[in-house]
């Protein structure tokens, strides 16, 4: 009768516990062992004597200690979380059904950080601009839509990665472009843009490929 290796005790139960070592499990370390005896890690001596304490393994327990010093275990630093690349946040709690109304005229109209975007709003220009950055802005519907008239003036939007642009607009000496913006996101809100430029432009961009994760 083989006499069984005692239980190391400095082996967590991570290490596999009294999990019963398979004969594959035991060619991977012979193969481990051979590896390093050739790359001069170890010696003749530690080959053969880890061989011998292979042949006697009957857990995973056991097979640890044979290859503690040749192989990482876990990994010993922390690893970072990716940070999420769905910037978008839509919230209906505090949706407000009013339509939201924006005029330029010979001037100009900018939102930029936590705003919230409503469900429905109207936009004007009239030898005016509009900036508006969506990208960290809370959204009160999945679907939100901007409807408007721009003459002789334009609508800057920056989005965030991941949401979805449909573009219903007609230019008059005019036009809109959607670049930059990628495939929608599952959960992403939806922009709608409606209405007619004269002599004016829309432009809808998202963050350009270098920048996306």
């Amino acid at each position: 009768m083989t006499e069984s290796l005692p239980e190391p005790s400095n082996v967590g139960p991570i290490a596999g516990g009294n999990l019963r070592a398979s004969d594959a499990d035991r060619e991977q370390v012979a193969n481990l062992l051979s590896t390093a005896y050739a790359e001069g890690r170890l010696t003749r001596e530690e080959h053969e004597e880890r061989i011998d304490q292979l042949m006697a393994a009957r857990t995973f327990d056991d097979l640890i200690p044979i290859t503690r010093d040749l192989v990482i275990i876990g990994t010993p630093y922390p690893v970072a979380t990716p940070e999420p690349t769905n910037r978008f946040t839509i919230d209906t709690t505090g949706q407000n059904p009013e339509t939201d109304r924006m005029i330029a005229i010979f001037g100009g109209v900018t939102r930029s950080g936590r705003w919230r975007v409503r469900k429905r709003t109207q936009a004007l220009t009239l030898f005016g601009g509009m900036d508006l950055d969506l990208r960290n802005a809370i959204f009160e519907a999945p679907v939100v839509e901007i409807s408007g008239f721009w003459c002789f003036g334009g609508l800057d939007i920056k989005v965030p990665e991941g949401i979805e642009v449909r573009d219903q607009t007609a230019g008059i000496f005019g036009g809109t472009d959607v670049r930059d913006v990628g495939e929608p996101a599952p959960g992403a809100p939806t922009l709608v843009i409606k209405g007619a430029t004269l002599f004016g432009g829309i432009s809808v961009h998202g963050p350009k490929p270098s920048k996306r994760r």
